[in-house]
């Protein structure tokens, strides 16, 4: 990972077919709005996550986009429905071009 950016996430190991789990993530990250200078007077450049997406099977589940007033650290918790067992696909997409990515497996029991 870039400049350690780490992405975090917590998912269930199991759940019954049909409940809704609460998955939680945070990726670390500075987030610079592009609005600050340093100290030297010169604008500091715009770095922020500007999308992040969740995929279940191939499937969407949600799908959000971020803006510069966003905190350092992106942290997102949502429910998700889950009728068979599989795998949850996380990205975060940064303005430089960098993609991180995790995945995290449910069993259905």
């Amino acid at each position: 990972m870039a400049d350690g950016v780490k992405p975090r996430v917590k998912v269930p190991k199991s759940a019954s077919a049909g409940e809704a789990v609460t998955i939680k993530t945070l990726i670390s990250h500075p987030m610079e709005s592009g609005q600050r200078k340093d100290s030297s007077g010169n604008a500091i450049p715009r770095s922020i996550i500007n999308r992040f997406t969740c995929d279940f099977n191939g499937r969407n589940v949600i799908d959000i986009t971020l803006e510069p007033a966003i905190s350092t650290n992106p942290y997102f918790e949502f429910e998700a429905r889950v009728d068979e067992a599989g795998e949850f696909k996380f990205t975060w997409y940064d303005d430089d071009g960098s993609v991180y990515e995790d995945s995290k497996s449910i069993e259905i029991g």
